[in-house]
């Protein structure tokens, strides 16, 4: 494998005895790959003036989810901390948050929600229960963070919380109990036990789950079940003093499109959403992968797989489209990204993984298809904020308060100003890889080299996104602004020497946004070379 830097011999020995055709497979592969290497100029046009769909700000959203150091060293730290904080919230890690403008924060869960019971974390923490948090780790969880510290760290943060009530194992009073504490500003006793507990006025609560991963860790339901158990718990679910609950079901898992059909057959108009969940993982038994132990194979394999969600996307919306022609009920990517192998020496079953240039584009790549699609899809939640799966933060369980931003994170705050904006209909062309696929595309998949998207932000400048796929090619592209005359243009680049770096406490800039200047306009024709294994966004004015 020249351009993957694998000696075919050593690719015969690690699969023992292949076939002739696996070993033509794979020199197939190679030609694939070499071919993009001599790729003619890329091309675009961008309809500036066709522009009608706004990209949800929601599609950046986060997910907190009570999971190894998540809340516990990550979020949270606690009053009496020793590491510097604010009100108990950890004071870096609250303030990089609060620069990446996070729109939406869902939690408890995630599996941890439907065994999550919410008088348990609310009132004096010395009288809060302990309990046992089954699905990770079997780790002692003490209720210290609970509904008034997710609560106002929302607030503080200027983001609306997303709740995950618990339907697994709790009860139709439960969840209706818990709704009537956090939002009702009248003469209620859940109002009442708030202000004893000191907040007098209600918060604003938008986002309502009705369980989590019903299919599985949320009750391994059949979803004709789920879907007459969600009917039950929304209606219990009331609206207080002016609130106004966007109820969204627990939906399916990657391929499982029967659970969509059920619940848009069985539930319908009466869920405001239905949820999706895809991780680009390799297998959910055995091993995942290294984070940052990886080959080019590797790497090029997650790209095609990070991509498929996009026919994961388009086949669930076709099934919501026969009940749903008008597009009315959104589609939430509400758990999303990475998940490889927990990093050596830490905690099993807390899920702390590095986060390398690899995660980065992943990143990149699916938020610009969740960008194509925001007709349907209206908000998205990577997994997860600090210290588990594809992590915007990393901190330092050793007491040391050490913290760093991942490349994931960079990619986030480059696309801020995607939120928001109105996205632009692009026609595109680019040279393509064929990558190795997996038991659904055994023939492989094939992607562009260049991932883009653009859009015209609010105040009428234009923001592209291009993410260059190549290992050790730059792609040079000509893009006509058609409808728009630019003056000015400005950009940013995340890239790295190779695209198993990261960035960790020794050395936590390793992978850091920098200046672009290879970019020209000239009228409305911008033209500029994206370097291999980068991600580039420009703002045209």
């Amino acid at each position: 494998y020249s351009t993957q830097k694998i000696p075919l011999l050593t690719y015969i020995k690690k699969n023992k005895n292949p076939s002739n055709k696996t070993i033509l497979t794979s020199l197939t592969l190679t030609a694939a790959m070499a071919t993009s290497v001599m790729a003619d100029n890329a091309t675009a046009t961008i309809h500036v003036g066709q522009g009608q769909q706004k990209i949800y700000k929601e599609i950046y959203g986060q997910f907190a989810e009570h999971l190894g150091s998540c809340i516990y060293g990550g979020l949270w730290v606690g009053e009496n901390s020793q590491i510097p904080n604010i009100n108990g919230y950890r004071k870096d890690v609250f303030d990089a948050l609060k620069a990446l403008q996070i729109p939406v924060l869902r939690w408890p869960g995630g599996c941890f929600a439907d065994e999550y019971h919410w008088m348990d974390g609310i009132g004096p923490k010395e009288n809060r229960p302990k309990m046992q948090n089954n699905n990770w780790g079997g780790t002692i969880e003490d209720n210290s963070f609970g509904t008034h510290e997710f609560l106002n760290l929302c607030e503080m943060l200027g983001c609306e919380p997303y709740i995950s009530g618990n339907v697994g194992s709790g009860t139709v009073e439960e969840l209706a109990k818990w709704v009537e504490y956090m939002t009702s500003d009248g003469d209620t006793p859940m109002a009442k036990l708030r202000r004893q507990n000191g907040r007098e006025k209600a918060w604003k609560i938008k986002f309502l789950g009705v369980g989590n991963e019903s299919w599985g860790c949320g009750g391994n339901m059949r979803p004709e079940y789920y879907a007459d158990l969600y009917r039950r718990y929304s209606v219990y679910c009331r609206e207080y003093d002016g609130t106004k609950l966007y109820k969204i079901a627990s939906g399916a898992s990657d391929y499982d499109y029967n659970w969509t059909k059920v619940l848009m057959n069985n539930v319908g108009h009466r869920m405001n959403g239905v949820s999706l969940h895809y991780y680009t993982v390799t297998g959910w038994s055995g091993s995942k992968g290294s984070a940052i132990k990886f080959n080019d194979d590797d790497y090029y394999w997650t790209m095609g797989k990070c991509l498929e969600i996009e026919d994961v996307i388009n086949k669930h919306a076709a099934i919501m489209d026969q009940k749903d022609p008008k597009k009315q009920i959104g589609l939430l990517v509400d758990e999303w990204g990475t998940w490889w192998d927990e990093e050596p020496g830490t905690i099993a079953g807390h899920l702390y993984q590095q986060n390398s240039m690899r995660d980065a584009f992943v990143a990149a790549l699916s938020l610009n298809v969740f960008h194509r699609h925001t007709d349907r899809v209206r908000m998205a939640n990577i997994a997860q904020v600090v210290n588990v799966l594809q992590s915007m933060i990393l901190t330092d369980q050793k007491g040391t308060g050490h913290m760093v931003l991942t490349p994931t994170y960079h990619v986030f705050e480059m696309y801020k100003g995607f939120q928001e904006a109105t996205y632009l209909p692009m026609d595109f062309k680019c040279d393509s890889i064929t990558v190795r696929g997996d038991k659904r595309a055994k023939e492989g998949r094939k992607i562009a080299m260049l991932n883009t998207s653009a859009a015209k932000q609010t105040d009428g400048s234009i923001i592209i996104s291009l993410a260059n796929i190549s290992l050790d090619k730059a792609q040079k592209i000509d893009i006509n602004l058609d409808g728009f005359t630019g003056k000015t243009v400005t950009g940013r680049i995340l890239t790295c020497k190779n695209i198993t770096d990261y960035n960790d406490f020794e050395k936590p800039e390793t992978v850091k946004p920098a200046d672009f200047k290879n970019a020209k306009l000239k009228k409305n024709v911008l033209t500029a070379e994206i370097p291999a294994k980068s991600i580039v966004v420009l703002n045209i004015k």
